[in-house]
């Protein structure tokens, strides 16, 4: 029998790929870079902003893309890398001027952002050796405010601060983020440990505001934030407080009253939600772009309006852009001010929290 021979196939011969033009690649994100840029000035002031400002981010983001694309293909030329370093300068320059024409609303909008670091994130990211304390002793446990023993760079320290959810499971659990009476006594509890042992605190505020539901004013929520305000302005410890996300009412303030109240770059702190003071003053939710305005919540007015002590910047895009750099950027500035709190004397401490709270908000009559 015979054996059919088998035959080899042919192989054909693949012609590489053509050389990357790179001059042609740069011209062609230059044009797309340059439309960018084009559609963003013509309609900036638009009252749509910031649809206009999310479609030119999004857009910058892809010709980023081309960008680092284009600079990992070999042997380009001396002109070529030139043009590339001057298309991530025009990027730059519009990606900041983009992030400057945030008002008030945007900003708001940026800081109930689901994807912002929340208390836990910084915690894992800024602090080591987190034990966290459970209950208040008296009712339950609240999982709205977490509290714990820290160490920040080798400091024995206590971390108190509400806690925010990003799945429909964790947002029930944690009430979305509005403590009950026994979140602001569990965490005085923890302050009064602090004190005990002469541990500094560090609290992050996030939150809408304290709950507002009828057990929460059976158990005595206003009693319990009120005895919150008055015991940490008498704590013999120093206090760093961080507006993190939104710093809403007495529900924020109550684990704010502190040495040092310090706000990130898009963060805000006021004692009403903007749709809620439009639908006081104006009867319209709607106008709560212009409420957001008239209120001064953002961390620039409040900073000129000396209700804060700081601004605490934030990576290119917001927090929730980059965990990482924003916990970084977080972490540099609370080095700074907690040396600064370390070296002053405890009789000092306690005066100078007393009279910056005491001299907020003060208006004179100047008689001509």
């Amino acid at each position: 029998m015979k054996v059919p021979k088998i035959r080899k196939a042919k192989t054909e011969k693949v012609a590489p790929p053509p050389p990357v033009d790179g001059a042609q690649v740069v011209s062609g994100t230059e044009f797309l870079l340059s439309m960018v840029e084009t559609h963003w000035y013509s309609r900036n002031g638009d009252a749509r902003k910031m649809e206009v400002r999310l479609k030119a981010e999004q857009e910058l983001a892809r010709i980023e893309e081309q960008i680092e694309h284009l600079q990992a293909v070999p042997g380009q030329s001396e002109e070529t890398r030139r043009q590339i370093e001057q298309l991530h300068e025009r990027v730059d320059a519009l990606r900041r001027q983009i992030h400057a024409s945030y008002g008030a609303w945007e900003k708001t909008e940026l800081a109930r952002h689901p994807q912002r670091p929340y208390t836990l994130d910084y915690v894992e990211r800024i602090f080591t050796d987190w034990s966290e304390i459970h209950g208040d002793r008296g009712f339950a446990d609240d999982p709205a405010i977490v509290t714990g023993m820290a160490r920040f760079h080798g400091d024995e320290v206590v971390v108190i601060g509400q806690q925010k959810a990003r799945d429909a499971k964790q947002r029930v659990y944690r009430n979305f983020g509005m403590p009950h009476p026994e979140g602001y006594r569990k965490a005085l509890r923890v302050m009064h440990f602090a004190e005990k042992f002469g541990r500094p605190i560090f609290t992050f505020v996030d939150t809408d505001g304290a709950h507002p539901g009828l057990g929460a004013e059976e158990r005595g929520q206003g009693e319990a934030i009120a005895v919150n305000l008055r015991e940490m302005a008498r704590l013999k410890v120093p206090i760093i407080a961080t507006v993190i996300g939104v710093g809403g009412s007495g529900g924020a303030l109550a684990i704010a009253v502190a040495d040092r109240v310090l706000m990130m770059e898009n963060a805000v702190y006021s004692v009403i939600s903007p749709e809620g003071c439009a639908s006081i003053m104006w009867r319209d939710a709607t106008k709560k772009a212009l409420a957001a305005e008239a209120m001064k919540i953002t961390a620039t007015d409040l900073s000129e309006l000396g209700c804060i002590d700081g601004v605490v910047p934030e990576p290119e895009g917001g927090a929730h852009a980059d965990h990482e750099a924003a916990a970084a950027l977080l972490d540099q500035t609370l080095q700074t001010h907690f040396q600064q709190l370390r070296k002053t004397p405890i009789p000092e401490l306690l005066a100078s929290r007393y009279n910056k709270f005491r001299n907020m908000a003060q208006f004179y009559r100047v008689e001509a």
